[in-house]
């Protein structure tokens, strides 16, 4: 019987038997058997390897949110194969999934990752990790740092709304951006953001150009001075406005090079990595095979 793995995070909030039983299910309903890869603590990748290497049916489900999307899209781009990548939205965002148009219902979303729909995406690839929806540093890193996941297992997307309002009165950082090994600009910002898709959580589009298979990146440069311009900000993005103001600037990049003045926070597809005063990020497009509706 064909063998399919559904990569989980057990660490990554709670009814984890209840996600386990529906995996189950749909892959007994469609004829395949459920192998089950575990993330936690950083585990996971030797054995999503070893499946990938000994099985020519393979198919991957990303049991999770984005960031067990990343694990298996990391494993899946270091190969080189074209394994499709399903997901089974399960996190507290599903920035990916929403911009693929993957159902949230666990039963219709089984249903895409078994059918043979698919669609080649564009991924990003910051120094030694893969990024399927967002990279940034500064205020955002900050946020995704400062919410507790019990806050996100009871609000969802909106526990990042919450955290966000409690850090409006960090500081913000000089930057210096390089654009596709343009000259140098020079910035004072809360956060810059590196998109391989638009909306942040809740489906506000903060990058209303981005596509995740046009073979680009968009860079959100986000400067509000205070109250007022926060304000301004707010009603600029829930609009869906296109057009750059003094405290929000975007670009579209192949390639861009972000340093900033001291050390701050970065976070790559919601999960916060080391801080520093770098972030460079590069588009590589087509490199996944992703089940659609």
């Amino acid at each position: 019987m064909r063998q399919v793995a559904f990569v989980v995070n057990s660490a990554g909030g709670r009814h984890q038997g209840r996600l386990r039983q529906w995996c189950r299910e749909g892959a007994e309903r469609h004829g395949w058997y459920p192998r089950f890869i575990d993330t936690a603590g950083g585990a996971g990748d030797a054995e999503l390897n070893e499946y990938l290497a000994t099985r020519e049916d393979a198919l991957v489900f990303a049991a999770g949110g984005d960031g067990t999307v990343r694990t298996c899209a990391q494993v899946i781009v270091a190969t080189g194969t074209a394994t499709p990548l399903a997901v089974l939205p399960w996190g507290t965002a599903n920035l990916f999934a929403h911009s693929v148009g993957i159902p949230t219902g666990p039963e219709a979303a089984l249903a895409t990752g078994f059918g043979q729909n698919e669609r080649r995406t564009d991924v990003a690839i910051c120094g030694d990790h893969v990024c399927v929806a967002m990279a940034g540093m500064g205020l955002d890193a900050a946020v995704v740092g400062a919410t507790p996941e019990l806050l996100k297992e009871h609000l969802g997307w909106f526990s990042y709304a919450v955290a966000g309002l409690s850090n409006l009165h960090l500081p913000p950082h000089d930057y210096t951006l390089r654009l596709d090994g343009g000259e140098p600009l020079a910035r004072s910002a809360r956060t810059v953001v590196v998109g391989n898709i638009g909306a942040l959580p809740g489906g506000f589009p903060l990058l209303p150009e981005a596509r995740v298979d046009d073979g680009l990146l968009d860079v959100c440069v986000l400067a509000p001075r205070g109250p007022l311009e926060w304000a301004l900000l707010a009603e600029h993005v829930l609009a869906g406005s296109r057009h750059n103001e003094p405290y929000l600037e975007r670009h579209q990049v192949r390639r861009v090079e972000v340093t900033a003045g001291a050390v701050v926070p970065r976070q790559i597809d919601g999960e916060v990595i080391a801080s520093g005063t770098e972030l460079k990020v590069s588009v590589l497009p087509a490199a996944l095979v992703v089940r659609v509706p």
